[in-house]
């Protein structure tokens, strides 16, 4: 039975909550594969709105069994607290099943994070200050803490010592900062020990016997693919894998099993944090958008840059993630808008590119070349709910 891939085709913020809990019903298992609370996903069931930032979107699922892969960085104060959110207003977590192998963003990968962005000044990268870059530069170095190594005090000491051997140097040598206390650590750590433990499974083996007894496994990645630390735009990009590739390293599931892969577009464009967005729009348009479309950050409540539609990007997404199929969101957003600007191509310094500038330094330069498009209005769009015009349906803008 299929295991499908669910990616962000633009730079993050593209609905792939939505997009999770429309499918919900269909699926067995949904899967977080990568990212950590810097990525957030906003689902509304009747009159509520859910914020979810660790969760699988599926934990609003009932019949659904939502997992956090091993390539997930997980806070474990983060998780236990929007676990108890969900709790408060009736939603069951009892079904989540954290990978073993995940690992863990301690409160020295928060403090390196934020010192190190006010460090940068004015070349910072943007983080949401929540320790994801530290951590998976711990998890590459081989200095990472694993869910795992909260149930083994010598095993988890011993890491701890180790991790803050030279990040003590760093902090009071390069940014004047306190050391930390290997004890105080450890002790913060395993607070959580006996929390987490019911929870923690071998996801790999969980997820690929669902598989073999025909169960329908929905790969869910956080962020975007233009926010992919190797097919991103660099170094304005997360510390992990948001493309379809990273739901099999993540997951433990091989190649082999994924059937599908629906890539989540936007009808026009945004982004937070810093880096090249040819598209944007610095003017009352792009202000339009912002508002109408509701754009904030759900993790951060950053406003979102916003801007046209991006043919290329939408172009390069399909290869890299091999989409099988797209979901379009946020189209009724446009309404109202007389011609609808889509960007087909760039100008890079007098060259037209239809594909993705090959360097950095083009996709600085890129300009879009754009197709004008008629408008929308209010009669383009039917609701799913009363099969009438949307503009009798309060549903739709």
């Amino acid at each position: 039975m299929p295991a499908i891939v669910l990616v962000g085709a633009q730079w993050g913020d593209e609905g792939k909550g939505k997009a999770t809990d429309l499918l919900g019903g269909r699926v067995d298992y949904v899967v977080r594969y990568q990212g950590g609370n810097n990525a957030g996903h906003t689902v509304v069931i009747g009159d509520k709105k859910f914020a979810l930032h660790l969760l699988p979107s599926g934990i609003l699922t009932p019949e659904v069994v939502p997992v956090i892969g091993n390539g997930v960085v997980i806070d474990p104060a983060v998780l236990l607290q929007e676990m108890a959110g969900l709790e408060s207003q009736g939603i069951d977590t009892s079904k989540l099943v954290i990978s073993a192998n995940a690992h863990l963003i301690t409160g020295y990968h928060v403090t390196l994070d934020k010192v190190s962005e006010r460090f940068l000044g004015k070349s910072k990268i943007g983080t949401t200050g929540r320790g994801i870059g530290p951590t998976y530069s711990d998890k590459i170095a081989r200095l990472g803490i694993r869910v795992q190594d909260l149930f083994d005090t010598s095993i988890l000491r011993q890491k701890v010592e180790g991790a803050l051997v030279g990040k003590n140097q760093v902090l009071v040598k390069v940014y004047n900062r306190r050391a930390l206390d290997v004890d105080a650590v450890c002790e913060e750590l395993l607070g959580f020990a006996d929390t987490l433990a019911p929870y923690v499974q071998d996801t790999s083996l969980l997820l690929n016997r669902a598989l073999d007894e025909d169960k329908v496994v929905l790969l869910e990645g956080g962020q975007g693919t233009l926010l992919d630390v190797d097919h991103g735009t660099y170094p304005f990009v997360t510390s992990s894998n948001p493309t379809a590739g990273g739901a099999c390293t993540g997951s433990g599931i091989g190649p082999t099993r994924i059937t599908g892969v629906v890539g989540i577009l936007k009808a026009y464009t945004t982004r937070v944090g810093s880096g090249p967005f040819p598209t944007e729009l610095l003017d009352a348009d792009g202000e339009r958008l912002r508002t109408i479309g509701g754009e904030r950050g759900v993790t951060t409540g950053r406003p979102r840059r916003c801007g046209w539609f991006d043919g290329p990007i939408a172009r390069f997404a399909t290869r890299v993630n091999g989409l099988t199929d797209i979901f379009l969101t946020k189209l009724d957003v446009l309404t109202g808008f007389e011609q609808l600007p889509v960007c087909v191509a760039y100008d890079v310094d007098g060259t037209v590119c239809t594909e993705l500038p090959v360097t950095q330094t083009g996709f600085h330069h890129a300009t879009p070349i754009y197709q004008n498009l008629p408008g929308l209005d209010r009669g383009h769009f039917r609701c799913a709910d009363d099969r009438g015009p949307a503009g009798q349906c309060p549903h739709v803008r």
